[in-house]
């Protein structure tokens, strides 16, 4: 796309010149201003300047990643110029639902006087509990007689798999940075995937109005970002843009934002290129998503890539050449404002939901019943960690779940790859026994609190790695560790990721707050109840981030755990008088007056090794007494959540999960003696 500039008054613009005469890069220029584009120097040295033009008109600019390659017109490929179609992607916590939430706005998706919850794209109830984005989710916005599809992404790393899917949607994203922060790990784990599938970024520096923001740092390093990616030369000439999500405000420049986000959706429409699509060639459609309605039944989510989808068409679905079968579009809807609309036809380069197919499955292809060939299917990395899931056998058991038998919990696991490619379920060695993998504890532990939500009753074991063999050799997943963590606290905090096999390679201060960045490369062993041992160790304050970086040789053992757990003697009500002198043991998970059951985990020992108590025994009852009654002050009991118990857990340790309840307990298959 070509666009001649003019400039009707003299114009300052900050630059960043390269030393280097030899670089490959160029200066690159939008409508209205000059922006950044980074020279790859390691490190990465600028000088921003002013620059004045005087009534010079600089020659006609192109937009590198949005220009059609002669390989396109040799196929006859037409690109589509009034839809964009962008995936949102970033690092956890850097603002990209809370911009999407802008975009909508100003886009007037909503009316003037309509109330609007906060992170209106985070619908599911655990995502607002959590603050996190799990689901992606489309929406759409037009500008300009330009249709935009919006797809939100998960930002946790345990949810990569959700990011791989979306990315064959999209022909470009929005790379979101906080201005403070910079690249973090997941920033790289989604570029590089960005990347890989050939699209045009954005980088948008998120949180500018930060008092600490740093935006040519982080400018900088995400372009060594590329580079290091091997990025081509289209890509690395993005678009920078700097905005402040929460303020609906966005600039070409730190200093010089408008009152809305205008130039943001300038940038999307001039530097994303639009769909290429073969418009009468047969119909091809992949389905990326997977989505269920009561109503309606399965509901597939993806792009057309060729040819027009019609409703009440009659469809070949693919998933190879020689797989295939045939089915009808009942329904079918496009995605406008925050809502699905139905539709009769759909072309080529949109985003659609089809209904009617009832056995459709991510990754297969809705073709031309006569000539419709499969679409490449989506592949996703491999899991790195597991954990056993059965039916529950305390005492407790049918108490307060709906679902409790070995087959609801078969049904319920299967129904859940179904749309969730990055997990895996295997038999176990028993037949109530199930084997879960997924891409990190959190990835499961959001599975099942939603089985639990569900009236699903059940335990789980202990987390454990994913190993390979090669060659005859042990490998294990290593993962890098980002921690921030204030100057005072630093000291323990390494040592206790260095007694879990962790290796440090990045060490730096992070703005004006007296906090500190350290970057570890660790077992996902030593990660395993790592964070809650960061907390205490720094009283709250530390955030720790990871994401899978490589399979590397088996580092050796790791103790996780160096303390044993108080295991109640038998079943029976909890009494004070019993509590007060188990507190002496160490600290108590329960309270007075709670149901519990011989084996159950009551507490922390203070020694290693477990020890069994009698947490129901009562006070003896006479008529007589020789002292004055004592005085009961028990400790406040700790408050464990779902997340904390699977990371305390041991190899003989379980967790129960209830509807309304988290308890722990010894497995009995496995039990130690205990004193």
């Amino acid at each position: 796309m070509e666009m001649a500039i003019a400039f009707h008054k003299p114009l300052n613009s900050r630059l960043s010149i390269n030393p280097n005469p030899n670089s490959r890069r160029g200066l690159c220029f939008s409508s209205s201003l000059l922006y950044n584009c980074r020279l790859p120097s390691s490190p990465i040295a600028t000088t921003p300047f002013k620059f004045p033009f005087r009534n010079s008109v600089p020659a006609p600019i192109k937009c590198s990643v949005s220009t059609e390659t002669a390989k396109e017109k040799k196929r006859q490929l037409m690109r589509r110029r009034d839809i964009r179609n962008i995936a949102i992607v970033a690092h956890v916590d850097h603002g990209k639902t809370t911009l999407v939430d802008a975009m909508l706005k100003q886009a007037k998706v909503f009316r003037d006087n309509q109330f609007v919850q906060e992170r209106i794209m985070d619908s599911n109830a655990l995502e607002r509990e959590r603050g996190i984005t799990i689901l992606s989710k489309n929406t759409s916005i037009s500008y300009k007689d330009t249709k935009i599809n919006i797809i939100d992404t998960p930002g946790h790393s345990d949810f990569g798999g959700e990011v791989e899917r979306i990315l064959n949607m999209v022909e470009g994203v929005l790379l979101v940075v906080d201005s403070v922060e910079g690249p973090m790990p997941q920033t790289r784990f989604v570029l590089k995937k960005a990347l890989e599938f050939g699209h045009a970024v954005v980088v948008v520096v998120n949180k500018i109005d930060r008092p600490s923001a740093r935006p040519d740092y982080v400018i900088n390093a995400t372009f060594e970002l590329f580079i290091e990616l091997n990025a081509t030369d289209e890509q690395c000439d993005f678009q920078a843009i700097y905005a402040s999500g929460i303020k609906g405000k966005a600039g070409l420049s730190p200093e010089n934002l408008a009152d809305d986000l205008g130039p943001l959706f300038e940038s999307i429409i001039r530097c994303i290129p639009g769909p290429r699509i073969d418009k009468d060639g047969a119909l091809q459609m992949l389905a990326t998503n997977i989505e269920y309605d009561e109503h309606k039944g399965r509901i597939a989510i993806g792009r057309v890539h060729a040819g027009v989808l019609q409703k009440g068409m009659d469809v070949r679905v693919c998933t190879t050449e020689d797989a295939c079968r045939y089915a009808r579009v009942s329904e079918l809807f496009v995605y406008e404002k925050f809502s699905r609309v139905p539709a009769e036809t759909v072309e080529a380069g949109d985003i659609c939901a089809v209904c009617g197919i009832d056995d459709i499955q991510i990754g297969e292809t809705i073709a031309d019943k006569s000539s419709g060939k499969p679409l490449p299917a989506i592949k996703v990395e491999e899991p790195t960690v597991k954990m056993a899931f059965s039916i529950n056998t305390s005492p407790f058991v049918g108490r307060e779940g709906k679902y409790v038998t070995s087959r609801n919990l078969r049904d319920r696991l299967y129904r859940e790859i179904e749309r969730n490619l990055a997990m895996r379920v295997e038999d176990g060695e028993t037949a109530d026994t199930f084997i879960v993998s997924g891409r990190g504890t959190l990835h499961i532990t959001i599975l099942i609190e939603n089985m639990r939500r569900e009236g699903y009753e059940f335990m789980v074991g202990p987390p454990k790695v994913i190993n390979k063999r090669v060659d005859d050799k042990l490998q294990e997943p290593f993962e890098i560790a980002t921690v921030e963590v204030p100057e005072e606290h630093m000291g323990s905090v390494v040592e206790l990721l260095g007694k879990r096999r962790g290796q440090m390679f990045d060490m730096q201060g992070v703005g004006s707050e007296g906090t500190t960045l350290l970057k570890y490369k660790i077992p996902t062993r030593g990660l395993l109840g790592l964070r809650n041992a960061i907390l205490t160790a720094s009283r709250g304050t530390a955030i720790l981030n990871t994401i899978f970086d490589s399979y590397g040789p088996w580092a050796g053992d790791i103790t996780t755990r160096d303390q044993g757990s108080l295991v109640a003697f038998e079943e029976g009500s909890t009494t004070s008088y019993a509590l007060f002198s188990s507190q002496e043991r160490g600290q108590m998970f329960v309270g007075p007056g709670v149901d519990v059951y011989k084996g159950q985990i009551v507490g922390i020992h203070q020694r290693p090794g477990d020890l069994s108590l009698n947490v129901c025994k009562k006070k003896a009852a006479t008529n007589v007494r020789s002292n004055k009654e004592q005085t009961v002050v028990l400790d406040t009991p700790l408050d464990y959540s779902l997340d904390d118990c699977i990371e305390y857990i041991q190899e003989d340790e379980m967790v129960e999960v209830t509807p309304l309840s988290i308890r722990m307990c010894k497995n009995p298959k496995l039990a130690k003696k205990t004193r």
